[in-house]
């Protein structure tokens, strides 16, 4: 069966795996990939994945114990597509309804100034689509412009990994950047609920989520809004 562009969703992922000089290893966040995965394909979307370099991207967050990220690991549709996946340059923008930048450390040493990444969230968005990111995945919208040369955060309300999880981490002066502080100096008005605490805030067509708890009303809300655009009844 043929999926129309208003049913498919891109997700994207880090391909950066080394957390800083500390010897330790990141990736993208599999559990904030296999949530909103799950969601999307409930509601009858295709998702697609992307890597900033190709090929199989590196991978935190992975418990064994969790069933649903079992099953989509054993899935050719879930981890079956995730040992060749396509560089940005590789994409077609306009083939997707939704784009999600997923999280996990990585993304702040590659997502962030991406000029295909931005490209591919700028056609999103301005043909009406709905953009999403997660956790560190909102390192994405920092940079990112529109046609008209505002930045997409500037004067929205949005959330991300807070610099007071960071520091609680202790990886403050790990990461190449605050991500609270890059996203509030392009005018966004950020928000954080208590670290660990699920928080997800929605602004238009942009939805963000604050860490991994926040995974499941991340897929939520971007479901309400791809079921707007494509004119469908809400659930």
């Amino acid at each position: 069966m043929t999926v129309t562009a208003s049913r498919r969703v891109l997700s994207v992922l880090t391909s950066h795996g080394a957390l800083g000089d500390t010897g330790e290893p990141t990736g993208f966040h599999l559990g904030e990939t296999v949530t909103p995965w799950r969601r999307l394909r409930a509601e009858g979307h295709a998702v697609d994945f992307v890597s900033v370099r190709g090929g199989r991207p590196p991978v935190i967050g992975y418990d064994r114990d969790d069933p649903a990220q079992r099953a989509f690991l054993a899935d050719p549709a879930g981890g079956g597509r995730l040992a060749r996946t396509p560089r940005p340059e590789e994409v077609d923008p306009g083939a997707y309804a939704g784009v999600l930048f997923v999280g996990g450390h990585g993304t702040m040493w590659d997502f962030r100034g991406h000029p295909v990444l931005q490209e591919i969230a700028r056609r999103v968005y301005e043909s009406g689509g709905v953009v999403g990111a997660i956790c560190h995945g909102p390192a994405a919208l920092v940079d990112l412009t529109l046609s008209d040369g505002t930045h997409l955060v500037d004067g929205r309300e949005v959330t991300a990994f807070s610099h007071a999880s960071e520091t609680a981490r202790g990886l403050a002066d790990v990461v190449p950047f605050s991500l609270q502080t890059a996203l509030e100096e392009r005018g966004a008005v950020f928000s954080a609920a208590p670290d660990r605490a699920p928080h997800v805030v929605v602004s238009g067509r942009l939805v963000t989520a604050q860490n991994p708890q926040s995974a499941a009303g991340l897929a939520e809300r971007m479901a309400e809004l791809l079921r707007l655009r494509a004119g469908l009844p809400r659930g």
